[in-house]
């Protein structure tokens, strides 16, 4: 499909509510990182765009927009692969997630399937080259 291969699940209580693939480019739609699609497919599942409670895994570390929308949803757990070392924003570069001036911070462990989503990631970006 040509997109960045990154994926995003939402679980509440071992149930997937949400899950969501980078589509920005097919969309066209600057917007359609992994996490935002599977925020927003879990907000309309539950029908609300609070999702207090819930986990988002993610292939890579979330940028700052995705950050961003994790504490307006109130996600209370994150869990990424890969760290990304250029635009990381929940502790690599910036750690929005974290930051102590947000009325909402999330739990956040870091490293899950690291080394296998590093690697899907660098092999899509050789090929691309």
């Amino acid at each position: 499909m040509g997109e960045v291969p990154v994926g995003a699940v939402v679980v509440l209580d071992d149930e997937l509510i949400g899950e969501g693939y980078n589509q920005p480019i097919g969309g066209h739609d600057p917007t359609a990182h992994a996490e935002i699609v599977a925020l927003r497919n879990a907000g309309q599942r539950m029908g609300n765009y609070r999702l207090p409670g819930v986990t988002l895994y993610v292939t890579l570390e979330p940028c700052t927009m995705c950050a961003g929308a994790m504490i307006h949803a109130r996600v209370a757990r994150l869990v990424y692969g890969a760290a990304d070392p250029r635009t990381g924003a929940a502790g690599s570069v910036y750690d929005i997630v974290a930051d102590k001036r947000h009325n909402h911070r999330i739990e956040v462990e870091g490293g899950l399937m690291g080394e296998e989503s590093a690697e899907m990631l660098q092999a899509f970006f050789r090929a691309r080259r």
